[in-house]
């Protein structure tokens, strides 16, 4: 399989052979195990003497002739803290009950279910990493991810462009990007953040944001933007290409094409 070289004005410049990873059948079902297998979650549990708190001493009884017994009182035999007494007359609140005003929680969240523990086999996770890879090069992987290109056609995928591209200043490369994806691939490539509609506003989940153009260089290329992603081949994860669906819009540079052949 080749792909063409776009130079810097979005020209193709030449023809590269691509490494076999990008003619590797995807398989959506490891992909999906792998994802939810990495996924992780802060724990978050309340404290293990919430609601304990108090000199209540375990439940009281019903029984005669019993120091404290709520005998004939009518009361139920919930845990109870002393207010005031008077002689054997007790003024006393229940306690430490989920129902009793600052009581435990009746199923509180528990750290231990929350911790990811499953384990990935190797074989499946490089099958997994590849065939996210091959989903790059795949016209309705692509597609198929965003809405906006629905009924649309991708030409010259994968994007492989040259290394120039990482040395230009940011004003010069946005340029540059309009011109090598046009104006429908360059507005889903450039992160947005929007305030959300709704009442998750309220919730901790005030804004939206997209994920972007995902650009992969190689080992001795550098480039800083907050623009889009980028991340060094050696480090490419499925979480990179694949979070959100197979098919992430990904640019690659040439260096980083034959440093992937040589792995």
């Amino acid at each position: 399989m080749k792909a063409n070289i776009l130079n810097i004005s979005g020209e193709k410049v030449r023809q590269i052979e691509l490494p076999k990873v990008f003619n590797e059948k995807v398989r959506e079902d490891i992909v999906g195990k792998i994802l939810e297998a990495k996924k992780s979650k802060q724990p978050y549990a309340p404290s293990l003497v919430a609601g304990k708190q108090h000199s209540a001493k375990g439940k009281l009884h019903h029984l005669r002739h019993v120091w404290k017994t709520l005998y004939g009182k009518g009361i139920s035999r919930a845990p109870r803290k002393i207010m005031s007494r008077r002689g054997s007359q007790f003024n006393w609140e229940a306690t430490e009950a989920p129902y009793a005003r600052g009581g435990m929680r009746a199923h509180p969240p528990k750290v231990i279910g929350m911790i990811n523990t499953r384990k990935i086999n190797k074989k499946e996770l490089s099958l997994a990493l590849a065939s996210a890879i091959s989903a790059t090069a795949n016209e309705k992987y692509v597609t198929g991810k965003y809405n906006r290109l629905e009924n649309e056609k991708v030409a010259n995928l994968p994007l492989v462009v040259e290394g120039k591209l990482t040395s230009l200043k940011t004003k010069e490369m946005l340029e540059s990007l309009r011109k090598i994806l046009g104006e429908k691939l360059f507005d889903i490539a450039i992160k947005k953040k929007a305030i959300r509609a709704g009442k998750g506003k309220m919730r901790g989940r005030k804004y939206k944001k997209n994920a972007g153009l995902l650009l992969v260089v190689g080992d001795k290329e550098k480039l800083k933007t907050n623009a889009f992603d980028v991340k060094n081949v050696k480090n490419l994860s499925i979480i990179d290409l694949a979070q959100g669906g197979l098919g992430r819009l990904t640019m690659y540079t040439e260096n980083a094409i034959k440093e992937m052949e040589k792995k």
